[in-house]
């Protein structure tokens, strides 16, 4: 299976490479194919993965390194194909840290050869560097120097709660799964960061302070629109300090329509559980912004 995959990595990287590079588009495209990204169907992430290499626009640079955290090992192989074909330069602290840390080893190879690529697009040095112990991690962050790549983290965050107060008749069971559901999601999204930690020995070795989070689903409604079944679930994250001070918060949704046709009731919870994950996938980018900010403050 680990050999099928790869060879079909080998050969969708393959294909990004020999496509012509097509004409800048508007931003509402590449805005579409961000938000398939945070689709629980890995044929959809894998198809908006290359419709990106495809568009050959450098705005398709954030999604495209926010697709190397991927958990599954073939969608990050052609993300790190599509950046060495994309050849931005500030791909290259994404690239070197996929290079060396990811637990697949053909995504590993891929974003070595694109590491190289960038580099020599850029004319930077294209040496990778050597793997280096989380002790001597490098300082710097994404400066000027392409090679500032931050393996320590500098964020520390603690999920305090998770929970489903949205309005409604939906029974303590089931809230109960909403509000593991979006945990789940963001302790996976945390994890494949490598400037978040949620181990306090690791906080307590850098000197970080913690930032406690509480999750909620404020609304997750099922509607009929025209002939579409839609849930719509809007979350909002709250950010406090050590001592219980509320800092900041987020908040944001995303929705699932399906045709009334074809859609049975019983598929209810599934479809429940897509719109919770794509919101909080969708909501992650900005939660770390927010989160930096508080922790600058």
């Amino acid at each position: 299976m680990r050999r099928e995959v790869a060879r079909l990595v080998g050969l969708i990287a393959l294909a990004i490479a020999l496509l012509p590079a097509a004409p800048a588009r508007a931003e509402e495209p590449i805005a579409q194919l961000t938000t398939m990204l945070s689709s629980s169907s890995d044929k959809t992430r894998l198809s908006a993965v290359v419709s990106l290499a495809r568009l050959g626009d450098k705005r398709a640079l954030k999604p495209l390194v926010t697709a190397l955290h991927d958990p599954n090992a073939q969608i990050r192989g052609v993300a790190a194909a599509a950046l060495g074909r994309l050849g931005h330069r500030a791909a290259l602290p994404a690239l070197r840290s996929a290079a060396t840390d990811d637990a697949d080893a053909t995504v590993r190879a891929r974003a070595r050869e694109a590491t190289v690529a960038v580099a020599k697009a850029n004319h930077v040095p294209d040496e990778l560097p050597a793997i280096e112990p989380k002790t001597q991690a490098r300082h710097g962050g994404f400066g000027r120097q392409p090679h500032a790549v931050e393996d320590q983290p500098d964020l520390y965050v603690v999920i305090k709660s998770s929970n489903d107060d949205s309005p409604g008749k939906t029974d303590k069971p089931a809230r109960k799964v909403h509000g593991d559901v979006i945990r789940d999601v963001l302790v996976a999204s945390f994890k494949s960061s490598p400037t978040v930690t949620m181990i306090a020995a690791d906080a307590k070795r850098w000197g970080l302070d913690p930032r406690l989070l509480d999750l909620s689903v404020v609304k997750l409604d099922v509607t009929q629109n025209g002939g579409y079944i839609e849930v719509n679930a809007e979350l909002r994250l709250a950010i406090s300090d050590e001592n219980g001070k509320m800092l900041s918060f987020v908040s944001g949704g995303a929705k699932v329509q399906m045709p009334q046709a074809k859609f049975n009731w019983k598929y209810l919870p599934n479809v429940r559980k897509e719109a919770l994950e794509n919101a909080m996938r969708g909501l992650f980018d900005k939660l770390l912004e927010h989160l930096r900010q508080t922790s600058q403050s």
